[in-house]
């Protein structure tokens, strides 16, 4: 019965699917720059990756293919990648649908091929999947961004197929239609590693027969420890400028952030002479930054970051480049993450794992892990700029508060360690 419903799926996908979304992609990348860079990135897609695979890929080698819709969910499959390298340097192909996504990653040093995936049709997924076909070969698919060509002809190629981090909530089973889509394509997969044990109860509901599904936890925990021991190693500012100060590092931050923000860091000032706030704006461009210095006015003593040569005292650091902020989160006594007065709170785990109190404000329903700091005590929300001011104030005139709060910080992140390792465990593969 399954395979049945696969081959109407498919049949239904290939035959208006696929055509629609072609077409539709064609016609909005006239109009969308990231589109058309996507669709121009897929020129000669699969010529390009037959000469890589040539040149870069050891065919007596086993080959995990990890595919991630966004750079987001690529920073899931970073723990697993790199623990596959340092211990038996297998081949490694790495793709993305988003040009951001790629854009990003196409210098990762731990992956042998970085590429878009092709476009999702009969053809370039069957060639594609005969290209990158070693003796024994992985797909994880990191989440979701399920493409069902590229997984039935993976299946057909024996590919062991992966769906990691995986959420299978309510949503996904709440209706008998989305129970058929969601089983369908989940049967196709070997292994469906979980975030959430939780999850576990929707996912019987689904009745799935081939797949092992095991939690195992988010591997963000573990790529957010490795990228801290990593990022301490920079030393981004010398001891005569942090020593003996307290230092707020704010990032991430939006308009809407920064409105909160900056009047509160310019009246604490004036209460802690010992006080200095490193700024790092989500999109560091020429205008936001002008715009910020234009918000600070006389306020406070200010420089750019890329002026730290020049430091003489200043109490405000502006962060105008990107790449910084996990290195500048450690010489942090408090954090504040933005989004969280915007559309979304961006990541809390970055400065959680350096092990100090983080504050946020009250968008966070997108994010489980700054809910579920708040609640341990390791995060605060604030509303508005009364309690920003309020709660600033007393995390840095008590150290013992800060070192308390701090503490349930780095616990939310090291409890949640190991997931990387407990998937490879479960393929057999270990270490």
């Amino acid at each position: 019965m399954r395979k049945f419903n696969l081959f109407l799926v498919l049949l239904i996908y290939n035959l208006f699917i696929v055509p629609l979304l072609f077409i539709t992609f064609h016609i909005l990348g006239l109009f969308n720059k990231k589109i058309k860079v996507g669709i121009k990135g897929r020129k000669n897609l699969l010529k390009k990756i037959e000469s890589e695979v040539k040149q870069k890929i050891d065919p007596q080698k086993p080959t995990f293919w990890f595919h991630s819709s966004s750079l987001g969910e690529f920073e899931q499959a970073k723990p697993i990648i790199r623990k596959l390298k340092e211990s038996f340097n297998p081949n490694v192909i790495a793709t993305f649908f988003s040009p951001s996504g790629y854009e990003h990653s196409k210098n990762y040093p731990f992956a042998d091929i970085i590429s878009y995936i092709p476009f999702d049709s009969v053809f370039t997924a069957k060639k594609f999947i005969s290209l990158i076909k070693s003796p024994r070969t992985y797909l994880f698919l990191m989440k979701y961004d399920l493409w069902p060509n590229h997984l039935f002809f993976a299946r057909k190629a024996n590919f062991t197929l992966c769906l990691a981090n995986a959420i299978i909530d309510e949503r996904k089973t709440s209706s008998a239609f989305k129970r058929f889509f969601y089983s369908t394509f989940y049967e196709i997969f070997d292994f469906i590693f979980l975030i959430s044990p939780e999850d576990e109860t929707s996912a019987k509901r689904l009745k799935l027969n081939r797949p092992k599904i095991i939690p195992t936890g988010d591997t963000r925990y573990d790529q957010v420890y490795l990228r801290s021991k990593d990022a301490m190693r920079k030393e981004l500012l010398p001891d005569d400028i942090t020593k003996g100060k307290k230092i707020l590092v704010a990032g991430s931050t939006w308009k809407e952030d920064e409105d909160v923000l900056i009047p509160v860091i310019l009246k604490i000032q004036k209460f802690e002479p010992n006080f200095i706030t490193i700024l790092v704006p989500h999109e560091p461009t020429k205008e936001n930054i002008e715009r910020i210095e234009r918000e600070i006015n006389t306020g406070a003593k200010y420089l750019r970051f890329s002026e730290m040569k020049n430091y003489s005292g200043e109490e405000l650091i502006i962060v105008d480049s990107v790449g910084f902020l996990m290195s500048l989160y450690a010489y942090a006594d408090v954090a504040y993450v933005g989004g969280s007065f915007k559309q979304g709170i961006h990541n809390v785990l970055e400065p959680a794992v350096y092990g100090i109190p983080v504050l946020y404000g009250p968008k966070i329903q997108n994010s489980p892990e700054a809910q579920k700091l708040a609640q341990i005590g390791g995060g605060l929300v604030v509303k508005n700029k009364n309690q920003l001011y309020k709660a600033l104030r007393k995390l840095l005139s008590d150290e013992n508060l800060r070192k308390e709060k701090g503490k349930k910080s780095y616990e939310l992140v090291d409890s949640n360690l190991g997931s990387t390792e407990r998937m490879l465990k479960s393929l057999g593969l270990n270490f």
